[in-house]
């Protein structure tokens, strides 16, 4: 038997260095009737070994009549812990204004984990990240044209503070000092990504306390960025989705004793629009997963249960990768709370690793599912013909300068007589649906950076209208800072002439929200939707017993659906998601109603339900962007490299640094060979260096070129080397074809910058995954892309 120190030994000194001082509580107060500390070597629940078996749960991504239902599930997989995520700009909508209500009774799914026999790890931000929108910090924050987001920024702090302290007067109450379940609250999330600032760790670490949480206080971050932002009086848990035996010996260097645990365990990954459907590897996962219970690690498994991102709430990843709604996560509870192979599997390995007085309970039995048959739509409500009262400006603003978080937004403007042209806008936040007089010309699109469009002759004045389309603020790294809208001027390029910035535009702020739906005016449907441009969509269907669904969008193009006022999130045709969840507590027997706007306009107005979801469909022949990136050529005949060598083997984080700083707008780098000799190349990611070795910001980066890329059997699309992530990678094709070395991957920056190295993050993984690169060679300068 492992020897344990006594509490008094070791979690009393535990306390004192990660929670501080803490006042003297009252005489009167009903004391605690669980103790929770952090021992030499494990976790102590009332002074014995707990090993935290835990899954991620998120009460907004869950209808709250099912949190019962899938907290029962997550205790029938043999997990003894829910990890709960809150979502600052959920619960504080507008400054000082709270909502802890219905979908964000975040206390009462507490208290319903704890009937169901669960504790709970509570994470309150006030960053999130979890692909949702702005990563959980409030739109309102952008006010403020120069605010820096997750800093010492007094106005940031300021806000932050006052949240938590919210946070600490609804679920202070429910930490296991005062009899609830919540036994330890993190502190930020991932910091490491984004900063090295162990002050401002502080300052969020004080706000809690401050808030009145006395319980042991965590930090996660990946093993590479472990000792960003670290402090002594923060637990630190270390996040990864593979190969544990690495990544708790990262964790070791910064915790010489104590429990050791990881705070985000990825048995899937998320989905992003027009990429497959993310599929973990479960034998490898429960492998891992043995590893961890069998040498006493703790764990949160992310996600247990992932849901839907109801609403318009989804984010987006970076480089512009907006998130489907469906937050399904290849999960072992799918997205409508069935169990699977992955649950079962999960399940009996759980059984063998019980704590003395453990047992697993049988799951609860899977809702009703029912489908419904095809219903014609017979109303319709044209956008352009329900618009509210305008604001005038003189040029086009960000929709937070409108006071505008959710929605659509429209910019009209006039443009006059003259021949064929184009207009080019500074940028487009996220999508800009362009018409002439009512008549659509194209599509302005932040996924390639196009935001120019050619516009017809006009031999009469024409009314100019851009209706933007956000798809969910950036959820993960400095790109936060994400404004929706138009960003800069509008400008007229005509042959032969100087360009025309235009002037004089009217506003329409289109929130999208209830009272928006309650106005519309309806009129019937046309026969045919050809050329009818973005509009509102309302059928009625007759259900005589209401049942979990999913609505088929197949016949649809792109937007947002509503079913009986509840909004189910965003579609879109392209796929990997062709359906939308509906739970079955959202119908009701007789006549429900389906309200569809569409931006696009639907192949056939019809709406039928399934009783299987479509996760995994693409159709990117539907995509109007035709491709997601333009085709180039690659020009590096004749260049030399700025630099070229060998990366080590292993999972490390390796910066290479030039002799000098280059100039310029493209990075190439060319992987010569691979470790393990084979044809692939992967990377989880690359980040470019300044001149003083800090990473750049990747705002507006895409991916402008790869010669290769798997795209059938997994994502391994290139923009996953600078998406942040590091347990997402490009990796070469190797499904259909296995093309062989030399392969190349390039980055447009945007616009011609000093570089002086980079990051390299090998594919994540244990030593037998391939695809990690040896030899390389990069090259930086303004010409290695031509058209």
């Amino acid at each position: 038997m492992r020897r344990m120190m006594t509490t008094w030994q070791v979690a009393i000194p535990w306390l004192l260095m990660i929670l501080g001082p803490r006042p003297t509580p009252s005489l009167a107060a009903e004391p605690p009737r669980h103790t929770f500390t952090i021992g030499g070597d494990d976790f102590l629940l009332d002074g014995r070994r707990f090993q935290i078996r835990c899954g991620e749960v998120h009460a907004p991504r869950v209808p709250r009549e099912y949190w019962r239902h899938r907290l029962q599930m997550v205790k029938a997989m043999g997990l003894n812990t829910v990890c709960a995520y809150l979502f600052w700009n959920l619960h504080e909508p507008r400054p000082g204004e709270f909502q802890w209500s219905g979908q964000a009774d975040a206390a009462e799914f507490c208290r319903i984990a704890q009937e169901v026999g669960l504790w709970v790890l509570l994470r309150p931000g006030p960053y999130a990240c979890a692909e949702w929108e702005m990563g959980g910090l409030p739109w309102w924050l952008l006010r403020e044209d120069d605010i820096a987001l997750r800093t010492r920024d007094p106005r940031f702090l300021s806000a932050a503070s006052r949240y938590l302290k919210e946070v600490g007067r609804v679920l202070g109450p429910l930490q296991v000092t005062k009899g609830g379940p919540i036994l330890m609250v993190q502190v930020e999330n991932e910091y490491g990504f984004l900063g090295k600032d162990a002050e401002y760790m502080g300052a969020i670490r004080g706000a809690l306390i401050e808030a009145g949480f006395d319980v042991p206080l965590f930090a996660c971050n990946p093993p590479g960025q472990l000792r960003d932002g670290y402090r002594a009086d923060l637990f630190p848990v270390v996040n990864f989705g593979s190969d544990p035996a690495g990544g708790f010996r990262a964790l070791r260097q910064i915790l010489p004793k104590g429990p050791l645990m990881c705070g985000e365990f990825y048995p899937g990954w998320f989905d992003t629009w027009g990429a497959p459907h993310h599929r973990g590897d479960t034998a490898r996962y429960l492998a891992d997963l043995d590893f961890m219970l069998r040498t006493g690690g703790s764990f949160s498994i992310y996600m247990a249960h992932g849901g839907t991102t109801f609403g318009l709430w989804s984010g987006a990843d970076r480089p512009f990768k907006p998130d489907t709604s469906s937050y399904d996560y290849d999960a072992p509870i799918t997205e409508a709370g069935w169990p699977t192979d992955k649950f079962r599997a999960t399940r009996d390995l759980m059984a063998k690793y019980l704590l003395p007085g453990e047992s697993i309970p049988e799951p609860p039995a899977r809702n009703p599912v029912i489908a419904i048959p095809t219903v014609k739509v017979t109303e319709y409500a044209p956008l352009l013909a329900n618009l509210p009262a305008p604001v005038e400006d003189a040029t086009p603003r960000t929709m937070e300068h409108y006071d505008q978080g959710y929605g659509a937004i429209l910019y009209r403007a006039s443009l006059p007589t003259g021949s064929p042209a184009a207009i080019e806008a500074a940028a487009v936040h996220d999508f800009g649906y362009v018409s002439l007089d009512g008549r659509r010309v194209g599509v302005l699109d932040r996924r390639g950076n196009r935001f120019r469009l050619g516009l017809p002759e006009r031999k009469e004045p024409a009314v100019l209208d851009i209706l933007v389309e956000p798809m969910g603020r950036v959820n993960f790294g400095a790109e936060v800072h994400d404004r929706k809208g138009i960003l800069g001027p509008v400008r007229l390029l005509a042959s032969g002439a100087p360009a025309i910035e235009l002037n004089g535009w009217k506003v329409y702020r289109l929130p999208l929200d209830g009272a928006m739906l309650g106005s519309l005016r309806y009129v019937p449907a046309p026969e045919s939707a050809r050329g009818v441009g973005p509009a509102f969509w309302r059928a009625s269907l007759e259900i005589a017993t209401p049942g979990d669904t999913f609505l088929d969008l197949r016949p649809w193009g792109k937007g947002v659906a509503w079913v009986n006022g509840h909004c189910l999130g965003r579609f879109w045709n392209i796929g990997p998601t062709q359906t939308m969840y509906v739970p079955g507590p959202w119908l009701k027997s007789g006549r429900n109603e389906v309200v569809i706007l569409d931006y696009l306009g639907p192949e056939r107005p019809t709406v039928a339900s399934l009783s299987e979801p479509i996760l995994d469909q693409l159709r990117p022949e539907l995509d109007f962007a035709r491709g997601r990136r333009p085709a180039v050529k690659l020009a590096l005949e004749g260049r030399r490299p700025v630099r070229e060598g060998q990366f080590s083997s292993g999972t490390a984080p390796q910066d290479i640094r030039f002799s000098e700083p280059r100039e310029g707008r493209f990075f190439c780098i060319e992987s010569i060979d691979a470790h393990d000799g084979k044809s692939f190349a992967a990377i989880a990611e690359l980040s470019l260096l300044d001149p003083a070795g800090t990473p750049i910001r990747q705002d507006g980066w895409r991916i402008a070129f790869a010669d290769s890329e798997e795209q059938s059997r997994e994502d391994g699309s290139a923009e996953n080397a600078i998406d942040g992530q590091a347990a997402s990678f490009w990796h070469t094709e190797w499904s259909d074809k296995q093309p062989v070395h030399p392969h190349r991957l390039a980055i447009d920056l945007g616009r011609s910058m000093p570089i002086a190295g980079f990051r390299y993050l090998p594919r994540p993984g244990d030593g037998n995954v391939g695809g990690r690169i040896k030899g390389y060679r990069v090259y930086v300068d303004d010409g290695l892309i031509a058209p």
